[in-house]
């Protein structure tokens, strides 16, 4: 039986080889609405693309305007960039194959060497958050400030040297990516004011995702799991950012890969590996996919129909497993572990129920843990895709801002 869980708050520089690694993934490297191309999935058929010669857009509740409801206080002190490698261990070092063994030491150490990287994450929505509760446009100065510098001192452009520091890289993209994009896309228009430092910010996030291309292009089917996924949501955000076709192409390639992974009966095969943790990864992957499906749809594209419903599939075998985890301990070879679970991990219900009505289950955990924010997915979800905002269309002026 479901029980409510107690809530918890919450510069392009484009290289030859990157070029390269851009065109094998079927990617143009320039902006814009012109001659969008189509990018073929490495096991499937050529993704449609966007339909029109209209700039990208974003899901109804990106272009929301400022409201005062709040006050703004002061600006936060700056993290400082992260200029160097991305040399980061992952939690599950020294694990076997599985990666589920939690190593509280290397832990302990990623996340000290992260604060900086997770408290820009942080700081950004917040301070969004703050300008669209407030109108105040000193929380935009000083989200814009933050922003500028990581810009400016080359944040997260650094060498790769471990996956877990290629995975920070596109887990910050995605955060700072949408946060930026409320503000961009906003009916209040925030960034009127700032036509250079805006351009200068946007140019990094472009760079970013072009590195994340890079980082995760061209990666065997045996081994494309949900980290795959967040890189396609991290790019899509900013193809949006930037109005990119090339890079929501690519997004959309790897969307299809993803839905092409789920089984009949729902499941992901290389999230089973996880065995303990199967059931959570199955649930991580969620977050990402429903928001491209979200995208995907503001653009008139149906994701969630592709792989014959996949990401419908994927939900429901998610939802029967948190009432129900015997299965995937079948599966897995492995009682789950379900001590990790808490309410912004299943911020993916706000955009999933928004593209299709939910009921049951699902409507119970969605009314159960509102209001759902994850600032890797934009920040507060349910006021991006709740109620008031599902029944909205998106803005006429959203073609043209």
């Amino acid at each position: 039986m479901f029980q409510p869980l107690q809530f918890i708050s919450p510069r392009i520089i484009v290289a030859g080889p990157l070029v390269g690694l851009m065109l094998m993934a079927g990617c143009a490297t320039q902006s814009g609405p012109k001659s969008p191309l189509p990018v073929a999935s490495p096991t499937g058929p050529e993704p449609e693309t966007v339909a029109g010669a209209d700039r990208l857009k974003a899901p109804a509740g990106f272009y929301a305007p400022a409201v005062r409801d709040e006050t703004f206080s002061d600006c936060p002190d700056m993290s400082t960039p992260h200029t160097g490698p991305l040399d980061f261990p992952s939690k599950y070092q020294g694990s076997d194959a599985a990666r589920d063994d939690l190593n509280q030491q290397a832990e302990a150490t990623y996340r000290q060497q992260v604060e900086g990287i997770r408290e820009l994450e942080r700081g950004i929505n917040r301070l969004v958050e703050d300008y669209l509760h407030s109108a105040d446009p000193a929380a935009v100065n000083c989200a814009l400030d933050w922003m500028l510098e990581w810009a400016r001192m080359g944040g997260l452009t650094g060498e790769v040297t471990t996956h877990t520091g290629k995975s920070v890289r596109k887990w910050a993209l995605g955060s700072v990516g949408a946060a930026y994009l409320r503000l961009k896309l906003s009916a209040s228009e925030p960034l009127k004011p700032y036509p250079d430092q805006a351009a200068e910010i946007e140019d990094w996030l472009a760079e970013l995702a072009n590195l994340v291309v890079a980082d995760w292009s061209n990666v065997p089917q045996r081994k494309y799991n949900n980290h795959e996924y967040w890189a396609a949501w991290s790019v899509m955000a900013v193809s949006v950012v930037r109005d990119d076709r090339s890079l929501f192409d690519w997004a959309v390639a790897q969307y299809d890969r993803a839905a092409q992974q789920v089984t009949d009966e729902g499941y992901l095969n290389n999230e089973l590996r996880r065995k303990t943790r199967a059931l959570f990864y199955h649930n991580y992957a969620l977050p990402p996919l429903a928001m491209m499906a979200a995208f995907g749809q503001a653009n008139g594209l149906d994701l969630q129909a592709r792989g014959d419903h996949a990401l419908s599939r994927l939900a429901h075998r998610v939802m029967a497993g948190l009432d129900d985890p015997e299965a995937f301990s079948r599966r897995a070879g492995a009682d789950q572990q379900l001590k990790d679970f808490k309410p912004s991990k299943f911020t993916w219900l706000e955009p999933y129920c928004a593209l299709s009505p939910c009921s049951g289950a699902f409507q119970d955990r969605l009314e159960a843990y509102r209001p759902l924010n994850n600032y890797r997915v934009g920040g507060d979800l349910t006021a991006l895709f709740g109620p008031r905002q599902s029944s909205e269309s998106t803005p006429a002026s959203a073609a043209s801002s």
